[in-house]
């Protein structure tokens, strides 16, 4: 695990009197143990969740030919794979700027093409804030209602979080849409209807004729977890993983971030550098979301070139948060660098996957609802695997 930055000290439990949560300082990339001594909401339940019952068996995966045939068509025909990503977009408390978003995704659908978007890959927080079926149709049925490709996900800790544990269980909202053993329409959506999925298991593997998304479910506490199941499947997927496609992994709980809020995941570093250390296979991409914001940062692990890691949390959700370093700052704990930050609007990203390629854009819609360009970048989509694994980095 990182060692403390050589600025801080780890801080005790003793609560002091009026105490709030430090302010992150500027360039660094994850909040380390002993960072905060106080939760976010004294009163949430913010526990390890335990998990449903899954719906597939191991290793948990979701071919896109076997489920969307026309779709997958399409892909290899256009010999190149376009899609949407996008987190933390409910709109529990505006849905200004939800539907903006969900706006400009539809504009991208309609405009059709060999470059329009054949589904969209969610990085978790569908619904807030606690991912109460009743909370759907306001905040995911009706704002993509005139959306017409698939919307996958995985969980976040707010599609995870539990309220009431005598009215709700872990997960039930989610499941109910994206694990339908029989998927049909459910009359919470109203007037807004939307067909559900068969996903196999809140962690899972989506195959695709471009790419092979590692999905993980990093649960509700902050900083993210995962027990030791989930662990070795994340191992056994960098291991099978075909080396004939880019290797994603996405998970709700970033690694890295330069926000003044959340802050990275050390946790979840261990988690990604135990699996290269396993396996030597490292990711093209590891998508994130949960900070309120649009990142792209970048970290040594392969002679080769930086992996990028990317934020996508401002998809929706009224709060935006604060980034507290500028575009080439190098965070003093852990070597990452931040590309580019996006701190004041909400938006998209659009990536593009062929044989040799990963490129994206991003678009930025602020509080007027101006609509800008933002973000555009281009990675190798081609296997990175380390000669010498154990030589990896403390990521």
């Amino acid at each position: 695990m990182p060692s403390f930055p050589k600025n801080k000290t780890p801080q005790t439990n003793v609560l002091q009197q009026g105490a709030v949560r430090p302010r992150l300082g500027s360039k660094t990339s994850q909040a380390h143990p002993g960072v905060s001594p106080l939760s976010a909401i004294g009163s949430r339940n913010t526990g390890f969740q335990p998990l449903p019952r899954p719906l597939g068996l191991p290793p948990y995966h979701y071919s896109l030919a076997d489920n969307f045939a026309e779709i997958n068509a399409n892909i290899v025909a256009a010999k190149k794979m376009v899609f949407h990503v996008l987190g933390d977009s409910g709109g529990v408390q505006d849905g200004e700027f939800q539907s903006n978003v969900a706006a400009q995704m539809i504009k991208d659908i309609d405009a059709g093409g060999p470059s329009v978007p054949r589904f969209c890959y969610h990085v978790g927080d569908v619904v807030y804030f606690t991912g109460l079926n009743t909370d759907y149709y306001a905040q995911f049925y009706e704002p993509y209602s005139h959306y017409t490709p698939p919307i996958l996900a995985i969980p976040g800790n707010h599609d995870g979080e539990v309220d009431d544990p005598t009215l709700q269980t872990s997960l039930d909202g989610w499941v109910e849409y994206f694990m339908q053993p029989t998927p049909d329409v459910d009359p919470i959506s109203k007037d807004a209807p939307r067909v559900g999925l068969s996903l196999p298991n809140p962690y899972w593997t989506l195959l695709t004729p471009f790419a092979t998304f590692i999905g993980m479910y990093t649960n509700v506490p902050e900083g993210g977890s995962v027990d030791s199941t989930q662990q070795q499947w994340i191992t056994n997927e960098f291991a099978t993983a075909p080396t004939d496609r880019a290797l994603i992994l996405a998970l709700h709980h970033p690694i890295y971030s330069f926000d003044v809020f959340h802050s990275g995941s050390s946790n979840m570093a261990d988690v990604l550098e135990n699996a290269i250390r396993d396996t030597g296979r490292v990711p093209n991409l590891v998508l994130s979301g949960h900070v309120h914001d649009y990142q792209r940062i970048e970290m040594a692990i392969s002679p080769g070139g930086p992996t990028p890691f990317i934020v996508c949390g401002n998809g929706g959700y009224h709060n935006l948060h604060q980034i507290h370093s500028k575009p080439g700052a190098v965070a003093t704990d852990t070597g990452a660098v931040l590309k580019y930050g996006q701190d004041a609007a909400w938006g998209v990203m659009t990536l593009t996957i062929d044989k040799n390629h990963i490129t994206g854009t991003t678009i930025q819609i602020d509080k007027a609802s101006h609509v800008t360009k933002g973000d555009a970048f281009s990675y190798p989509a081609g296997p990175v695997i380390l000669a010498n694994p154990k030589g990896v980095p403390t990521l």
